[in-house]
C-alpha cells in the first residue's frame, strides 16, 4: 500500500485504480492529485472524454471514452451508467476515484453496487459549497468526500490539502508592453464568453505594441464580427508553449486554464464567467479567481471593472514552485 491507504503498484498483482474525471479542469487536477496519492500509470485507468485534451494528458496510458456529460447532464449521465455497469464489472478496480463532474455519478453508482470503496475529491473550484455532483454523491452511502480548503471540512467531508498549496508568488519583473499574449477561455462545448473577448479586445491595444502576437482560445465563443482569429481548441501542448513563451496570460477563471499559467510561472488575469450572463450554470469561477487573487499567484477581476493597470501588472508579474506539498492521504 502506498503512503495514501491506496494499492501499490500493479506487477505484484494487485487491481488497478479507475480515476473518472470530465475533461477540462476536472481532468487537469485528477493527473496531478494521481502524483499526491502515490500513484503511478501502471497503478491506473480512466474513463474521461474523447477530446484533444485526454488524448494528450493520457497518451499511453488506458483510458476508456464515454459519451460527454455537459454541466448538470443529467440525462447524458443516465445513459453513460449502462457503459459504467459493465466496466466496473469486467475491470476487476481496486477502488474508485473522481475529480467530478458529472461523469462520477454513475461511476460510483455502478462501483457501490459491487461493494468498492469510492472517494471523491471536490474540485479546487468549490471554495465555498460543494458542486451539484458533491451534492448529490452527499446521499451515496459508502462514498468518500473530499475538500480542498479547511473550512469546507464538516459532516462527511475531510480536508485533503490543495492544488495550489504548491505555488507561491515570486518578485515583480521590470513592467514593459507585453509582445505576446495567451488569451484562453477554456475548451467548454457549451457556454461562450464573449463579453471577455470584447472587454479584451478593446484594452489589449491600449497595453501592447503594434506587434504584438495574442493567441486567442475562445472555446464556444461566437467571435463574429470582432475581427480577432479565435481557435475554438488548441492542442494542450500547443498551449502550454505558447504560455511558457507569454508575456500576459488572461483566462476565464477555471482551474485548468490558472494551473496551466501557473506552471509556467506566470501570474494570470483570471476572469469568472456569470450564470446570469449564459456563460455557465453558476458563479463558482468567481469564487476561485477571489480566492487565487488572496493568495497573491493571481489577479482575479470581474470582465468589467477589468483595465489597462491590471493587464500591466499580470505581465510584470510572476509565481514559482512552492516547497513539496504533503501527500493527498484519503481515509480508510
Amino acid at each position: 500500500m502506498t503512503s495514501s491507504g491506496l494499492p501499490s503498484a500493479r506487477p505484484g498483482g494487485s487491481l488497478p485504480v479507475l480515476l473518472v474525471a470530465s475533461t477540462g479542469g476536472h481532468l487537469e487536477e485528477m493527473m496531478r492529485l494521481r502524483e499526491r496519492l502515490g500513484l503511478t500509470p501502471a497503478d491506473c485507468e480512466w474513463v474521461t472524454f474523447d477530446d484533444d485534451q485526454s488524448r494528450t494528458l493520457l497518451e499511453g496510458e488506458r483510458v476508456h471514452h464515454v459519451e460527454h456529460v455537459p454541466p448538470r447532464g443529467y440525462l447524458a449521465a443516465a445513459r453513460v451508467t449502462k457503459d459504467a455497469l459493465a466496466l466496473v464489472r469486467r475491470g476487476r478496480y481496486a477502488q474508485v476515484l473522481s475529480t467530478g463532474a458529472g461523469v462520477a455519478v454513475p461511476f460510483f453508482a455502478a462501483a457501490r453496487v459491487r461493494g468498492l470503496p469510492c472517494h471523491y475529491i471536490e474540485s479546487a473550484a468549490r471554495a465555498e459549497a460543494p458542486s451539484t455532483t458533491g451534492r448529490v454523491l452527499e446521499r451515496v452511502p459508502g462514498v468518500r468526500l473530499y475538500t480542498q480548503y479547511p473550512g469546507g471540512a464538516s459532516g462527511r467531508w475531510t480536508y485533503g490539502g490543495s492544488l495550489f498549496d504548491g505555488f507561491e508568488r515570486a518578485d515583480d519583473r521590470p513592467q514593459r508592453s507585453p509582445s505576446k499574449v495567451v488569451v484562453t477561455l477554456g475548451t467548454m462545448r457549451t457556454y461562450g464568453f464573449r463579453r471577455a473577448v470584447e472587454r479584451l479586445d478593446a484594452l489589449l491595444p491600449r497595453v501592447c505594441g503594434p506587434d504584438v502576437e495574442v493567441l486567442w482560445q475562445t472555446g464556444a465563443t461566437d467571435v463574429t464580427g470582432l475581427g480577432i482569429a479565435g481557435r475554438d481548441r488548441v492542442p494542450a501542448p500547443e498551449l502550454r508553449q505558447a504560455v511558457r513563451e507569454a508575456d500576459l496570460v488572461v483566462a476565464h477563471a477555471g482551474v485548468g486554464s490558472a494551473l496551466v499559467a501557473l506552471d509556467a510561472g506566470r501570474v494570470p488575469v483570471l476572469l469568472p464567467r456569470r450564470a446570469s450572463h449564459g456563460e455557465h450554470v453558476d458563479d463558482h469561477q468567481q469564487l476561485i479567481g477571489r480566492h487565487l487573487d488572496e493568495r497573491g499567484i493571481a489577479l482575479g477581476r470581474e470582465v468589467a471593472d477589468l483595465d489597462e493597470h491590471d493587464l500591466v501588472a499580470a505581465s510584470a508579474a510572476g509565481v514559482r514552485r512552492a516547497a513539496a506539498p504533503r501527500p493527498f492521504v484519503l481515509q480508510g
